[in-house]
């Protein structure tokens, strides 16, 4: 399997630039390789096995892991709409898959009972705690959550970049949890591009299927993956020669090269500005969904989660919390942790003036609300209403574009936030130190403890 780089991923594994896997550490490497190949290794300081001395043998992969080169100036490149960033660029091209990507090929996963537990000073952390998880063929997963909470974990073991504790991942029918990383058909895009900066985009296209001396027309699959990524005629360039986005088309159609049936994404476009990153987004689902491989992405970008995921699945502390569409996650929330991590929320103690007001009631000391969910009058309600609304003063106001924040105090001093649309305020006509009224429904509340919205990793 081409990797990181196009190169096999065992011999990435083996030469430090990934974490150590036993799973690996039993798989050959550099085996079949060509001439070209050969060189290409040579240029960035990996030499093969046992043609060197065992001294030499740590072998220094810097050259390889720095950032690509700074693009160079390219007046065409500057043009508003430069082809491989533009958004109006990836609705419009129809380019087919390869012809050997024509069928879908998406793998479907299951992941049952898995477990990770690490070794460290403070005694064991589970990484991974019981996890099962469902990936559904030629779809594409967000796994979401904070820092240390399971995901780039989960990801590593189903790559076979890690070894499992104990449980089991299969691709289809097939048991794969012991099957080295090489053979199980994985193709990675990672936040650092990592392209061959000495190659051409074609040959770094053409890496991976060469070294593993695919049976295909390898400058014809070059070709179609360039149509495909909306990158044609940028064969001849460098990456340098490249700005941000196009460098990122370039390592999707590399690992689309060797026909992966599992496409994992790490952040994959983190290193982008917001502008790029949007509209890269969008072509990225759109080709994903073309070629029907299967796809599990790693993200701390919610917005990009939710924007490219067919199934988000939420972690946290190293457990799974909900699993389901961007849009059943974010309107049906299915704990305090989810709800507070996918959504901004005003959080009050449960006995506060407004919380009785409602009509909510809970046993727990706090409870949430999203500031969508506010609703105001800017008159008295009726007397058969006033007891489900609680008077309050605008004291502030942030025009966030796409919607209008605004921060309401209660006469008892407490403070919620409000979010609505610019046509809503448009209807409502508010102005800061207008006297308005406030109404959240019950329905809207939930309690919580601060426990079951921490997300500091255990152990």
């Amino acid at each position: 399997m081409a990797g990181l780089w196009g190169l096999p991923t065992n011999c990435l594994q083996q030469h430090g630039l990934h974490h150590s896997s036993p799973v690996l550490r039993q798989s050959g490497c550099f085996a079949p390789i060509d001439g070209q190949a050969r060189q290409a290794l040579r240029s960035v300081g990996v030499r093969q096995p046992g043609s060197h001395s065992r001294r030499t043998q740590q072998v220094e992969v810097r050259a390889v892991q720095q950032q690509p080169e700074p693009a160079q100036a390219n007046p065409a490149e500057n043009a508003p709409n430069r082809q491989g960033d533009s958004e109006a660029s990836s609705s419009d091209n129809g380019a087919a898959p390869p012809a050997g990507l024509q069928d879908k090929i998406g793998v479907r996963v299951r992941v049952r009972n898995m477990h990770k537990q690490y070794k460290t000073k403070e005694g064991l952390f589970n990484a991974v705690v019981d996890v099962d998880v469902d990936i559904a063929p030629n779809k594409i997963v967000a796994l979401l959550g904070p820092s240390g909470s399971g995901k780039t974990t989960l990801l590593r073991l189903i790559a076979g970049l890690e070894e499992a504790t104990s449980g089991s991942i299969f691709f289809d029918d097939e048991d794969a949890t012991n099957v080295p990383t090489q053979e199980r058909r994985i193709g990675f895009v990672f936040q650092s591009y990592a392209l061959f900066r000495h190659m051409t985009v074609a040959q770094n296209i053409a890496f991976g299927p060469r070294i593993r001396k695919l049976d295909v027309d390898i400058d014809k699959r070059v070709d179609e993956l360039l149509e495909l990524v909306e990158l044609p005629g940028y064969g001849k360039r460098k990456p340098n020669q490249l700005s941000g986005g196009q460098r990122q088309r370039v390592a999707l159609a590399r690992a689309l090269a060797s026909n992966p049936r599992l496409l994992l994404l790490d952040e994959p476009f983190g290193a982008l500005d917001p502008q790029v990153r949007a509209a890269l987004r969008a072509s990225v689902k759109e080709i994903i969904h073309r070629v029907g491989v299967t796809s599990i992405l790693v993200t701390h970008d919610q917005e990009e989660a939710f924007d490219l995921a067919d199934t988000v699945v939420i972690f946290n502390r190293g457990r799974v919390q909900q699993v389901g569409s961007p849009e059943d996650v974010l309107r049906h929330p299915v704990n305090p942790f989810v709800m507070h991590f996918v959504h901004d929320v005003n959080q009050l103690r449960s006995n506060a003036l407004f919380v009785k007001r409602m009509g909510f009631k809970t046993q727990k000391p706090m409870v949430m609300f999203k500031p969508s969910d506010v609703r105001i009058l800017t008159q008295p309600p009726p007397p058969e209403l006033q007891r489900r609304y609680l008077p309050a003063t605008i004291y502030d106001r942030i025009n966030a574009r796409t919607m209008l924040y605004y921060f309401l105090r209660f006469d008892d001093g407490l403070n919620i936030e409000m979010h609505v649309t610019p046509e809503k305020e448009l209807e409502l006509d508010l102005e800061v130190q207008q006297r308005v009224y406030a109404q959240v429904k019950p329905m809207h509340f939930m309690g919580y403890t601060p426990e079951e919205i921490d997300s500091t990793p255990l152990i």
